[in-house]
């Protein structure tokens, strides 16, 4: 194919509706070949150095409006991208960075940035006639990544007292993709009967990820939820299933101290360790997110020297998909695994270059959605091009959630017998 057919002819954008219903940016990337879409994503539980969203305030969508990026990406964008190479991914991402000129995205938005920059890789992938997992990851692209789901919500996610934010099963005993969400499925089924038996059908709504929010406001309860559906699927906890903990740790640290309401529980760094200690001895736990605040380094570094052989400790506030954060971070041993997702810092290359950093580092990369997310499954080709094995995408319910799924489903199809479920791997060995 001639290289021409890669120059970029068009630039535009269009209002969205994320999984709140609230207005998100979509853009549309046209080269001399093909058109790639992309819809950026929004968070609830937001670290303080994410790239910040572009927001037209007023009346209209209660200040959430998006015109104002929208006509960035009109007349600031497009007339500095039109005519580049679409494959030059990091020359177009450092012009939207030269362009945008702040240090947190503030000017264009980090949403804009976003769903332009993953537009463009899309572009040139269809140019190239190639899926984008291969596109992005090469020929050998083929793990299909170990989902974390998030069936039972706390927190920022949901209006429970449950202080932790997610509570995860982790379909490890699969043999492939297909299998781990077909038992996933099975538990999620069987957990929405045990939760409507014991605290009424209302209990049974879902929150921001498709996770059961049911009245509970202890931790234990929340995962002997989690165990007693596993065992009624017909699964073992601890060999079918793993068990995952989001904590969103900042949520809950006010004035020093970690506080847990729903728990009666004020408890400062070693109390708090302590707390998790507890849990871990007691569940099939290995999966632990931001389980102390962005701040608390040293909180971080005690729960991956006492937990770290146990679970993945996993930044997630923490580094904001910051390559820069992250490389600070690495040295003073915080984590052994690091939460990837591109809205948090705006572009595809600084999100690959975030990756890269943590995968020479020894740390696994989770590569997630957001709780406000939208129909573009390209989560799904970037876990599989990223090879990590390791996708973090809701439970499996809720068209935006499902959206990521289906498309692994399409991609462990098309790859046939070269596919490899990732399966326990990514839990063998956390450094």
């Amino acid at each position: 194919m001639e290289d021409t057919a890669f120059e970029i002819v068009g630039v535009r954008g269009l209002p969205a509706l994320d999984s709140r219903g609230r207005p998100t940016v979509k853009a549309i990337v046209e080269t001399r070949g093909a058109r790639g879409v992309a819809i950026a994503p929004s968070g609830a539980s937001t670290g303080s150095r994410e790239a910040v969203e572009l927001r037209d305030g007023g009346r209209a969508w209660k200040g959430r409006g998006v015109g104002l990026a929208l006509s960035r990406i009109e007349t600031v964008i497009a007339p500095a991208l039109v005519g580049l190479d679409s494959r030059d991914q990091a020359l177009v991402d450092s012009t939207l960075i030269a362009l945008d000129g702040t240090s947190n995205k503030s000017f264009l938005g980090g949403n804009t940035t976003t769903a332009v920059s993953i537009a463009n890789a899309k572009a040139a992938a269809a140019t190239a006639g190639l899926p984008l997992y291969k596109y992005l990851g090469g020929p050998a692209a083929r793990v299909l990544p170990t989902p974390l789901m998030n069936v039972i919500n706390g927190g920022a996610h949901a209006g429970n007292p449950l202080d932790l934010q997610e509570f995860m099963i982790i379909p490890v005993g699969a043999s492939s993709l297909l299998e781990a969400l077909r038992m996933a499925s099975e538990v999620y089924e069987d957990l929405r009967s045990i939760i409507a038996e014991r605290y009424g059908k209302q209990a049974t709504a879902v929150g921001d990820e498709g996770g059961f929010a049911p009245p509970v406001s202890r931790s234990r309860e929340a995962l002997d939820l989690l165990v007693a559906a596993i065992e009624k699927a017909g699964y073992t906890p601890g060999s079918d299933f793993l068990l995952g903990i989001d904590a969103a740790a900042s949520q809950f640290h006010r004035d020093g101290a970690y506080i847990l309401e729903g728990e009666g529980l004020k408890l400062d760094r070693s109390g708090l360790l302590e707390y998790y200690e507890g849990l871990l001895s007691d569940y099939p736990i290995a999966y632990l997110e931001d389980p102390f605040s962005e701040d608390d380094w040293e909180g971080f570094k005690e729960a991956t020297r006492s937990l770290g052989s146990k679970a993945l400790i996993v930044g997630d506030d923490l580094y904001c998909t910051n390559p820069q954060i992250l490389a600070q971070a690495i040295p003073e041993g915080l984590t052994n695994a690091a939460l990837l997702k591109v809205n948090q810092v705006g572009t595809l290359t600084e999100a690959l270059e975030y990756s890269r950093i943590a995968g020479l580092a020894g740390l696994r990369v989770i590569v997630s959605h957001r709780s406000g997310d939208t129909e573009d499954p390209f989560i799904a080709d970037l876990a599989v091009a990223l090879g990590h094995g390791l996708i973090k995408t809701g439970a499996p319910a809720r068209g935006e959630r499902t959206s990521k799924y289906n498309r692994l489903i399409e991609v462990e199809d098309e790859l046939g017998s070269a596919a490899k479920y990732a399966g326990k791997e990514p839990f063998k060995s956390p450094h």
